[in-house]
């Protein structure tokens, strides 16, 4: 079997097209989900809730906000355990959903106290169900708790029993979530979300395989989920240690970038082992840190150019005043002139897109 041998700019070159990053910018919403396959939902706006920043570094400010939460309220789009996903793809996890109860093999014991949790408070689950189904959707404040155990836990959940409750019966395929309002998840029977195709689990785990290694370009063997076989072709990078699969379809092709700001969600450094290994960037989500121990500032955005992450856009939307403050551009290395204009370009169209007046400090 050939192995393809690939240089780190080749690897670079992949990654960046297949996030749909590169020069040849998808047309729409829908072409963005699906190729990327998902969407991580965090309200987080320092500059803009994670989906939308992420839609718009592929879109620019073409990309209307509204459009996102009309695919979901139609149901185009569905939430799914924190990301946003095409509502077809809902099939290629149904059937594991269906075998939430079943013990599989190797599994870690908090699954079975999972389990035991849910069985434990079975009146509760029904309550629930039946709640939902005369009255849902609902916001979690205003389904009963009528648990017999409470939910322990030395985190926020603790004695949270609806929503822990809620969250289970995603997991089991009876609950999903219907949309939001004002922020707040609304909840309602699967069955008057999703649609009925269900996907054995073994072809599902290798179509979700092939879709992950699609939208990523080249992923290490271990991110992949099937024991059956990997997806793609085997390759290596040179000066980076071990081995990688990639997708044949992106091997070949001619690359043309561009400059790209992007969430420090986005999908193209949510993995920063690989970032630094194929982009050799440094770079950590700060807003965590106290202000004092911040290098490049609360939700700094990295700065894509070319096949190179090049910088850090420490930028914050004050929608009070109206402004997007840009408190620095931190370059990696001097910016030519050609890429400093291209970077003053996203950050005006960041501007733009948000309708808030530009001021750099």
């Amino acid at each position: 079997m050939t192995i393809h041998e690939l240089t780190r700019a080749d690897a670079r070159r992949i990654a960046v097209r297949a996030q749909l990053l590169d020069a040849h910018r998808p047309d729409d919403l829908a072409e963005v989900v699906r190729g990327l396959t998902l969407l991580v939902y965090d309200p987080t706006a320092a500059v803009a809730p994670a989906a939308d920043l992420v839609v718009w570094s592929r879109l620019g400010s073409e990309y209307d906000p509204s459009s996102l939460a009309t695919a979901l309220a139609e149901q185009k789009l569905v939430e799914l355990r924190g990301v946003i996903r095409p509502i077809e793809d809902v099939a290629l996890h149904r059937a594991e959903m269906a075998a939430w109860d079943e013990p599989a093999p190797g599994e870690p014991a908090w699954r079975d106290r999972l389990r035991e949790w849910v069985h434990d408070n079975d009146g509760f689950r029904l309550d629930l169900l039946e709640r939902l189904r005369a009255d849902g959707p609902l916001r979690s404040r205003d389904l009963p708790d009528t648990s017999v155990r409470p939910w322990r836990s030395t985190g926020w959940t603790n004695s949270r029993n609806v929503r822990q409750m809620l969250e289970l019966l995603v997991q089991r395929g009876e609950v999903a979530l219907h949309g939001r309002e004002n922020g707040d998840p609304l909840w309602d029977l699967a069955a008057r979300v999703y649609p009925d195709d269900v996907v054995p689990v073994a072809e599902a785990v290798r179509l979700r395989d092939e879709r992950r290694l699609r939208s990523l370009g080249l992923v290490r063997p271990g991110v992949l989920e099937s024991p059956a076989g990997p997806v793609g072709e085997p390759a290596v990078v040179d000066g980076v240690r071990g081995s990688w699969r990639v997708d044949p379809a992106q091997l070949g092709r001619p690359f043309d970038g561009r400059a790209a700001l992007l969430s420090p969600f986005d999908r193209l450094v949510h993995d920063r082992k690989r970032m630094a290994e194929l982009f050799e960037f440094d770079y950590q989500l700060e807003m965590f840190k106290p202000a004092a121990q911040r290098r490049w500032g609360y939700f700094a955005l990295p700065v894509l150019y070319g096949d190179r992450l090049v910088g850090k856009v420490d930028a914050t939307a004050d929608r009070r005043a109206g402004v997007l403050r840009v408190d620095a551009v931190h370059e990696d290395a001097a910016f030519t002139p050609a890429m400093a204009e291209a970077v003053d370009r996203e950050i005006d169209d960041l501007a733009t897109w948000l309708r808030l007046v530009l001021v750099r400090r």
